[in-house]
């Protein structure tokens, strides 16, 4: 575990897309003539008990006074506020060891209307979560001066038939200024949402953009893998690719540690984070042609993909799995594969018995 004390500089190296996506990237920021781009966002996806807890923070680079992001969701949130100020570059630095030396578009005609269901500020950003048809959506988009582009429509057409649920968030660019936030610095947002199972978009990081490069953190309560074989047997999943999802590596697996519980926790509107949770880190590193999915984790701890578009507690509820296997602690690789070899020699030595 890291316990090295990392200047503020080196922490804010942690983010979820460490890429540049177009303006009018669906899922990411939406500006009036591609004046303003994503710069860094970073997500942490917690399930417990039927609920999830989905925090993300993004900032961008130019100068544009509509400004703003689109994303699907899984469910009507309970909850929106302000995320922890300092969790996600904690920990970007549990799981990133540092060097020594670093100690110290306009709308088109307006056929029905989307549903608004929750308005809330969070620091400078306007939220709104809505409910309607991929077309309302756009067309309440048109209306409260979102420019998005023909590609990016298209993909949110695809989102809206697995769930009708997305939420939309204005940067109001005067509120930032008199908070001193400069160039879009990240306002974290946590949701909460009651699902069966953990949901992550990961199709739309790849709208506009040649390479996806993004990083993923999951608090759960057991062991996360990437198949289903590896975790009936309790072997790890570190260093191994999650299926149907090349580039996708599951680089980082440890239980909460006191350090981490305490920082995590004490932080702002964190005091759902658990002592005994599971933190995993997952890297993507993949051409956008190649990321067509979204996520979700089975009962069992291990990851889904499907095509974007599936309704998102189908990810797993649809998939053909085993049922009910039990889940092997991690570490009894070693007692399985000695069973399955004294099997073998028996087996020899019955069939030397019937030879004689």
């Amino acid at each position: 575990m890291l316990s090295k004390v990392v200047p503020a500089a080196a922490a804010t190296l942690g983010f979820f897309l460490t890429q540049a996506l177009p303006a009018s990237a669906c899922g990411g920021l939406v500006a009036p003539n591609g004046s303003v781009r994503l710069e860094r966002a970073t997500t942490l996806v917690d399930w417990h008990g039927g609920v999830e807890h989905y925090m993300t923070s993004f900032t961008y680079q130019g100068n544009a006074t509509n400004i703003g992001w689109i994303v699907p969701l899984p469910a009507v949130p309970d909850k929106i506020e302000e995320g922890g100020a300092w969790s996600l570059q904690r920990l970007f630095r549990e799981t990133h060891p540092q060097p020594f030396f670093l100690q110290a578009a306009p709308a088109s005609t307006f056929a029905a209307d989307a549903e608004v269901l929750q308005q809330v500020q969070v620091e400078a950003l306007d939220i709104t979560v809505l409910r309607g048809s991929g077309q309302a959506i756009l067309d309440w988009a048109g209306k409260n001066g979102f420019a998005i582009d023909v590609e990016t429509r298209s993909h949110l057409i695809v989102y809206a038939k697995g769930s009708p649920i997305f939420m939309a968030a204005k940067y109001n660019t005067a509120r930032a200024q008199a908070r001193k936030q400069l160039r879009g610095d990240g306002a974290p947002v946590l949701i909460t949402m009651k699902t069966a199972h953990p949901w992550i978009p990961f199709e739309v990081l790849g709208v506009g953009t040649q390479q996806v490069q993004a990083d993923l953190y999951l608090i759960t309560d057991k062991p996360v893998n990437t198949s289903e074989w590896r975790a009936v047997a309790g072997v790890s999943g570190v260093g191994t690719t999650v299926n149907g999802a090349p580039g996708f590596t599951l680089d980082y697996q440890e239980q909460m540690n006191p350090s981490l519980f305490h920082d995590l926790s004490t932080d702002r509107n964190m005091g759902w984070v658990r002592p005994d949770g599971w933190l995993t880190y997952l890297s993507l590193d993949s051409p956008s042609q190649k990321v067509t999915y979204d996520m979700s984790v089975s009962p069992m701890g291990v990851v889904k993909v499907a095509q974007f578009g599936t309704s998102p507690m189908a990810i797993i509820d649809g998939a053909n799995r085993a049922a009910n296997l039990p889940t092997a602690p991690l570490g009894t690789q070693a007692a399985l594969i000695l069973v399955v070899a004294l099997g073998l020699v028996a087996f020899v030595l019955r069939r030397r018995r019937v030879g004689i």
